[in-house]
């Protein structure tokens, strides 16, 4: 006589003759985390944000403990400079950013504000005395301005709009005042 296979259930596996549910829920946990992995992967190559974007809100604390939050600067200019005290192409362009500030400063319609990226405060407070900084700066050791703004490096420069969108965007160092001028002014026409 001749052994009969078994034939297993709809709802079994044919090698344990188990439900089924245990590989459906592997199955959707697996794809549940590719699926979160690739979002990631689109988000990291979007770049960094641009011109017409809508800035990312943002809260920066200064050395000095004053706090600048993005919506409250809405209908003025925000010059948004990223930075580092180990970055070589930030030296070039400290002392043309601390003159177009002293240009604008008087006005009160253009706020410059400096976000020392992963620095430690004692580095960045060096820099600043070396450069004699005037304007507002304080650090993003948690990296969520900088994430905020899709940075890929230092120094990068975001001229925000008074109507709070991206009107101009500098990767790299600035070449000369007259550069930063002419972005600061362009914003601020209407």
């Amino acid at each position: 006589m001749e052994a009969e296979k078994q034939v297993p259930e709809p709802n079994q596996t044919p090698e344990t003759g188990g439900p089924q549910w245990g590989r459906i829920v592997a199955w959707v946990g697996l794809l549940s985390l590719l699926g979160l992995v690739g979002l990631g992967l689109v988000r990291a190559q979007r770049g960094p944000v641009g011109v017409g974007d809508p800035a990312p809100d943002f809260v920066l604390t200064t050395y000095q403990g004053d706090q600048f939050d993005s919506q409250e600067l809405r209908g003025k200019v925000v010059v948004l400079n990223f930075w580092a005290s180990w970055c070589k192409p930030c030296e070039q362009e400290a002392a043309d950013l601390e003159s177009a500030w002293r240009y604008f400063e008087p006005s009160g319609d253009v706020i410059f504000l400096g976000v020392a990226y992963t620095d430690t405060p004692t580095e960045s407070q060096k820099y600043l005395d070396k450069f004699e900084i005037t304007y507002p700066n304080g650090d993003d050791l948690g990296t969520r301005i900088s994430q905020a703004y899709r940075i890929t490096g230092v120094p990068e420069t975001y001229i925000i709009g008074p109507d709070g969108l991206i009107a101009h965007d500098q990767i790299g160092p600035f070449m000369s005042l007259g550069q930063i001028q002419s972005a600061v002014e362009a914003a601020l026409a209407p």
